[in-house]
């Protein structure tokens, strides 16, 4: 049977607090659930337990059939790397072990420390494990998700696909394996809109039990079909799609609160009603024993222990002030970068929250750059009015200047008062990481520093490269309420479906370079969905030629 139980798991990293304890659910076979929570709660380590990856320290688990694991940097291997590296990394475990065993061997050959021998046998072991057929499951996959053929995966270097074409391979493979069980971390991550509908599909008609981690609203609220909460002491689980889980949540947590309160209410009616009786007795010894009755009453009482109490919200306050500048915020004149993309000429203006937007590799992480002054040269002209302060949040939280560093040393430098310092920290959910270095911390907690970063900078022009990709829900959503009241101009680059909601107008740039004015975020999506139709559309207009 392809389910997974789960029971009593507990797993705390060497040297470290335990991360979580006591964390029991199931997952039916063919069902597809997902696995909810603040950002540092132990999603992923929860999925490196449950792959064989990590030991957890109490509990145990049991999984039905084959399983097969993505994690969060499936697709972005080493671009030296050839296809035939990054695939066998997602093989089932054994061919795993012998298709790393068969280029350790070919590369012995290659460098005349072997005759042939070692290699024979190496392919030998892949032919008998299956290792011709999972090549066959490869070819099939990259047709569909491939634009140019693939003719030999050992020599096609990683680096000539493209970042979405390596996931969907990737994705495409698992998701066609015919594996008993799933485990995906964050499949949708750096995916465009056309390819997380295509996921949103692919999981729909997957036949496998699946149990993953995702961030994006939208598809959790397509695709699953249970929710699994990780929060407090242990999980919890939600049986119905992400739409009806925060109303779920909510009625539980009044449960919890309620019979919290009924215990404390019980409690105070045993203790008193033993005092009442010990009173009687010491009056009259033939109460005695009802003395004794009422005080193991309340002993056992107190002994069995409360219900857990309603877990305290993760309260994310994020701050973005701004300040005023020129109406004019930024000219473009005849931008392109790198022929990504055809020239074109528009206005930003203060106050304005646009949106970059269209497949991958259409170039608009490089245009962001060229706002920001990180990439160069570009052609044309990026004029900024005056009074504007810009500030950058990178896709992948990747800052050289901080690495080493603590989180306190960060927003000292920011902020000189320590206690300050702290409190700046605390409103991001970061106190409990002011000692711990930059590199060290989660991709969620990293995005929340560097969020936490443009505000204490005090910027009034936020370029944002895919700011949601690894928050957690919650923090998503105080970004979003803080932009919301943000005093100045906000430029991002998101294929969250949920945040576009929240963004003025669209510059989109499509497969071909050319560059589109949308004034909304229904033709924007629409557009998105159908890009064929992009010419057609009501009210777009070319901004490139």
């Amino acid at each position: 049977m392809s389910s997974i139980v789960v029971s009593g798991l507990e797993y705390a990293p060497p040297g470290g607090d335990s991360l979580f304890f006591d964390v029991g659910f199931g997952v039916a076979p063919g069902e597809h659930a997902a696995l909810v929570g603040a950002n540092g709660v132990g999603k992923s380590t929860l999925l490196r337990i449950l792959s064989g990856e990590l030991q957890p320290d109490e509990g145990e688990f049991a999984l039905g059939g084959t399983v097969l694991t993505m994690t969060q940097d499936a697709g972005m291997a080493r671009p030296k790397d050839a296809l035939r590296d990054m695939l066998v990394e997602v093989a089932p475990a054994a061919l795993r072990d012998a298709g790393r065993a068969l280029h350790a061997a070919e590369a012995t050959m290659m460098a005349g420390e072997d005759d042939g021998t070692g290699y024979a046998s190496a392919l030998t072991h892949w032919g008998d494990l299956g290792g011709y057929e999972l090549e066959a499951q490869w070819a099939a996959a990259a047709r569909r998700s491939v634009k140019t053929p693939v003719e030999d995966f050992s020599t096609r270097l990683v680096g000539e696909l493209s970042g979405g074409e390596r996931k969907r391979l990737v994705l495409d493979l698992l998701l066609t394996s015919g594996a008993d069980i799933l485990l995906l971390d964050e499949p949708d991550n750096y995916l465009d809109i056309p390819t997380r509908l295509w996921l949103e599909e692919r999981i729909q008609a997957c036949p496998s039990t699946i149990l993953m981690v995702s961030h994006d609203r939208t598809l959790l609220e397509r695709v699953a079909t249970k929710i699994v909460v990780v929060e407090g002491s242990g999980a919890w689980t939600h049986g119905g799609s992400y739409a009806t889980f925060p109303a779920a949540r909510a009625a539980r947590q009044e449960q919890l609160g309620d019979a919290l309160k009924r215990w404390k209410d019980e409690e105070r009616r045993l203790f008193q009603h033993m005092k009442v009786m010990k009173q009687r007795a010491a009056q009259n010894f033939k109460n005695a024993t009802k003395a004794n009755a009422a005080e193991t009453r309340w002993e056992k009482f107190v002994a069995a222990g409360p219900p857990p109490p309603p877990v305290p919200d993760q309260r994310i306050k994020v701050r973005l002030r701004g300040a005023d500048s020129a109406r004019r915020v930024a000219a473009l004149n005849g931008v392109s970068v790198d022929g990504l993309f055809l020239p074109f000429s528009d206005e930003i203006h203060f106050g304005e929250r646009v949106g970059l937007i269209g497949p991958n590799g259409t170039g608009k992480t490089h245009l962001l750059g060229a706002l920001a002054g990180t990439i160069g040269p570009h052609d044309g002209t990026i004029a900024f009015g005056p009074r504007t302060s810009v500030g950058l949040f990178t896709q992948v939280n990747d800052r050289p200047e901080f690495h080493g560093s603590t989180c306190m040393d960060i927003v000292g430098r920011r902020i000189f008062d320590e206690e300050q310092a702290m409190k700046a920290l605390g409103r991001y959910g970061l106190a409990a990481q002011s000692r711990q270095q930059h590199q060290t911390l989660s991709g969620g907690q990293k995005a929340r520093l560097e969020i936490l970063c443009l505000e204490l900078d005090g910027h009034n022009v936020l370029l944002l490269d895919e700011p949601t990709d690894n928050l957690d829900i919650e923090s998503s959503e105080a970004l979003e309420q803080a932009l919301d009241g943000f005093v100045g101009t906000v430029v991002a680059v998101s294929h969250d479906r949920a945040f576009l909601t929240t963004l003025d107008r669209f510059v989109m740039i499509t497969d071909d370079g050319e560059v589109y004015s949308l004034p909304d975020v229904e033709l924007a999506l629409t557009a998105l969905h159908a890009p064929d139709r992009l010419g057609s559309l009501r009210l777009a207009k070319r901004l490139s030629g």
